[in-house]
């Protein structure tokens, strides 16, 4: 189960899940600008541009994926990247 301070994050495109897991933090490309995702963040709805996402987990380990674009779903403790 997450915890407090963390929020799950699906980071996914048709037929592949490159993420899937708790996160402290995720910081993407949004197409107005880079921008970071925390725990209890507003819900918010907003494209990305390619980039790099990257995430830090609670271990302090940090994973990046590549994108060329996608759209992002933040919603109570649950973010969503479709790609």
């Amino acid at each position: 189960m997450a915890h407090q301070n963390t929020f799950h994050l699906t980071i996914a495109s048709v037929g592949e899940t490159r993420y899937d897991g708790a996160a402290v933090s995720a910081t993407l490309p949004g197409t107005a600008g880079e921008f970071t995702i925390l725990a209890h963040h507003e819900p918010i709805v907003t494209t990305l541009k390619p980039g790099t996402i990257t995430v830090r987990e609670g271990g302090g380990e940090s994973k990046q994926f590549e994108i060329e674009s996608g759209v992002l779903e933040c919603s109570g403790s649950r973010v969503v990247v479709l790609l």
